[in-house]
């Protein structure tokens, strides 16, 4: 999905373009590029990314981007960081993100994946085949289709590396997929409507395992132009946490 260009800068490639435009990525790419960063910056044993808040100033370019992250508050228990995505000179996106140190707890009402990972991938359509980022997933369904409005629930993983000769991490691989609710769960037509998302909020009970995540996905459309996506996660063992993604919603 991307070539690394130097510390902190990376070229992306036609596999991370959006639904929206050829020259707009989806933000699947850039939020586990941010995680790729983050990664890299200043970890600690123990301490492991429980919260990615990221808002979206404007439709990031494919193209060549910057990437920096920096601690913001530290402590041995917790530790908040932030991020920037810039092209050009341009800011458009900025994230926060939370590391918890691991621990010892009970496990209270985590839920099992809602089916096992399909055997075939679903047949070819719009989301596989007319965009970059889309033909660059394997998509399997087990609720709903990609061409159905509704509720929908999907495994997904990525058939290319994220960053070029670097491996993907599972953290990554979920991070890549978190932003796709609204596209599986989309209330109101393709062909009428946009309804791009202004945010994405990842919150983990715990660190993926696996390169299938399963998204369990909703939207909701207000009267005012405005929408909600609410997705749960998982991997192939079980619940790992919940995304959220406010809606801008517009006639075409």
């Amino acid at each position: 999905m991307y070539s690394w260009l130097g510390p902190g800068r990376y070229l992306a490639t036609e596999h991370t373009q959006g639904p929206w435009h050829p020259g707009f990525q989806h933000m699947g790419p850039v939020t586990a590029l941010i995680a790729y960063e983050l990664g890299r910056t200043a970890p600690v044993p123990g301490l492991e990314l429980s919260r990615l808040a990221a808002d979206v100033f404007g439709p990031v370019p494919v193209g060549e981007l910057e990437v920096s992250a920096e601690v913001i508050r530290d402590g041995r228990r917790v530790q908040c960081l932030a991020a920037t995505v810039r092209a050009g000179g341009r800011e458009y996106v900025r994230a926060t993100a939370w590391r918890i140190r691991e621990g010892d707890s009970p496990e209270i009402a985590t839920s099992p994946p809602p089916a096992p990972v399909p055997d075939e991938p679903t047949p070819p359509s719009w989301l596989s085949t007319g965009f970059g980022y889309g033909r660059a997933m394997d998509w399997r369904f087990v609720k709903g289709t990609p061409t159905e409005t509704g509720p929908a629930t999907a495994w997904m993983r990525m058939r290319v590396p994220l960053v070029e000769d670097e491996p993907t991490t599972p953290l990554e691989r979920l991070l890549a997929v978190a932003d796709s609710g609204n596209g599986i769960s989309y209330a109101l037509p393709f062909e009428t409507h946009m309804f791009v998302n202004l945010d994405l909020t990842v919150t983990l009970l715990r660190t993926p395992a696996t390169e299938w995540i399963c998204m369990d996905a909703e939207t909701v459309v207000g009267p005012s132009g405005r929408g909600l996506t609410r997705s749960a996660l998982f991997d192939e063992h079980g619940e790992v946490g919940a995304a959220t993604q406010t809606l801008f919603v517009a006639p075409r």
